[in-house]
């Protein structure tokens, strides 16, 4: 449950981070860097685009592998089928053993 919650946080954080990131970057047509009059290269340098590339790789695989994990942790939360089929065969032996006989 506290896993679940923290790998939630953490992946909607790496979200939000990459988003801005790549908000930041420079397109072939300027994008928003342009819009802010080239505020990227001004605070980032000039070779801010091979920068922001290697981070912007960097969190898109902090946010598979922690997609990844969030749903390795949901899927063995649920039970597995074998269960549920189990379950099943049970409700359905207790229905028929309920139904009375003529």
């Amino acid at each position: 449950m506290i896993l679940t919650v923290f790998l939630y946080v953490m992946i909607f954080i790496v979200a939000l981070l990459l988003i801005a990131l790549i908000m930041i970057q420079p397109s072939k047509s300027g994008g928003m860097g342009a819009a802010f009059g080239g505020i990227g290269e001004s605070v980032f340098g000039g070779k801010a685009g091979s920068h922001l590339t290697k981070s912007t790789v960097i969190l898109t695989t902090v946010f598979f592998v922690i997609a990844l994990a969030l749903a390795a942790v949901i899927g063995h939360r649920g039970g597995s089928a074998s269960s549920v089929l189990e379950k099943a065969e049970k409700a359905e032996a207790a229905a028929v053993a309920e139904k009375p006989v003529k």
